[in-house]
């Protein structure tokens, strides 16, 4: 099996950097694989914070090869990530993508290589991922979903060739059709307001575009029902702390097998559960929850 180089983005946050890198290198394939660590350009008054992190990706981490791009200036995440895949998907044909704040399980190199392998020639399938929001409800072990997942997630050269950079032709192409509420999850999350906001500069994100670039060719994400992959990036510090997150994913410490999934068409049953779970999620109520324990957490936190 041919095996992915595994790309991972970072920028500020030296004990996320550090923790992600750790648990990446507890999987078996990764003393085989090859690692390309793309680090962001400081801020100004943040060069401490991004000299910290590649002072952590200069340890003798082990993988195949390590090959470390320093940028001279701040390009941001999203420029970072497109330059990035880019690049790699210029010498390979797969990619397996990672940021800094991501917790990967010992199997996640396996699932995913052994998934970008599998689906290689599927034209349908444009897109990997092994991370899943905990959720209500029994899913297939895997399944496909007209959707993207940017926690953890892998591509080819084939594919990634339908990105396109300009939210605004985007934009257009979605509202020109009438697909503003099946672009959002069937009311699940306001995906079409975040692509406008990116349109107006209000945030800057890539997956968004690529998300939109698969979609409106009806391409497909292979996704599963269990998560390898855990997102510990909300907390705002740099440092993993026991605060409420808005959306949670459980860890799971089992391997999950790729089997060809026949015919290729989207799971409803998936698209339905995702739609739901990003409903709750982000819902007033629950978002009044998420907000009423925080406070909860840190009032503790004084009082000790």
């Amino acid at each position: 099996m041919e095996l992915a180089p595994v790309i991972l983005f970072v920028y500020n946050r030296p004990e996320h950097t550090r923790i992600c890198l750790e648990h990446l290198e507890q999987n078996k394939l990764a003393a085989e694989s090859e690692l390309y660590i793309f680090a962001d350009g400081a801020k100004p008054g943040g060069e401490e914070a991004v000299a910290a992190v590649r002072r952590v990706v200069s340890r003798p981490w082990k993988f195949r090869r390590v090959t470390v791009v320093e940028r001279p200036e701040n390009r941001g995440l999203a420029a970072n990530v497109i330059d990035g895949v880019t690049t790699v998907l210029k010498q390979y044909d797969r990619v397996i993508v990672l940021e800094d704040d991501l917790v990967v399980s010992p199997w996640f190199l396996r699932f995913m290589n052994e998934a970008l392998e599998t689906y290689k020639e599927e034209e349908q399938v444009c897109h990997v991922t092994c991370h899943m929001l905990d959720h209500k409800g029994r899913l297939p072990e895997t399944f496909l979903i007209k959707w993207c997942n940017s926690w953890g997630w892998g591509t080819w050269r084939r594919a990634w060739q339908y990105f396109e950079p300009d939210g605004a032709k985007l934009l257009h192409e979605i509202e020109s059709r009438g697909l503003c509420w099946q672009f959002d999850l069937d009311g699940g999350f306001h995906f079409t307001q975040m692509l406008r906001d990116q349109i107006a500069g209000r945030n800057n994100s890539w997956f968004v575009r690529w998300y939109a670039s698969l979609f409106l060719r009806d391409k497909l994400m292979l996704g599963t029902e269990r998560s390898l992959v855990d997102n510990v990036g909300f907390d705002g510090s740099g440092t993993h702390c026991n605060t409420m997150q808005l959306c949670t994913q459980t860890l799971d410490p089992n391997p999950i097998e790729v089997v060809p999934i026949s015919p290729i068409k989207e799971c409803q049953l998936a698209r339905k559960v995702y739609s739901r779970t990003y409903r709750y999620n982000y819902s007033y109520r629950h978002k009044l929850l998420v907000f009423i324990g925080n406070l909860w957490i840190r009032l503790f936190k004084k009082r000790r």
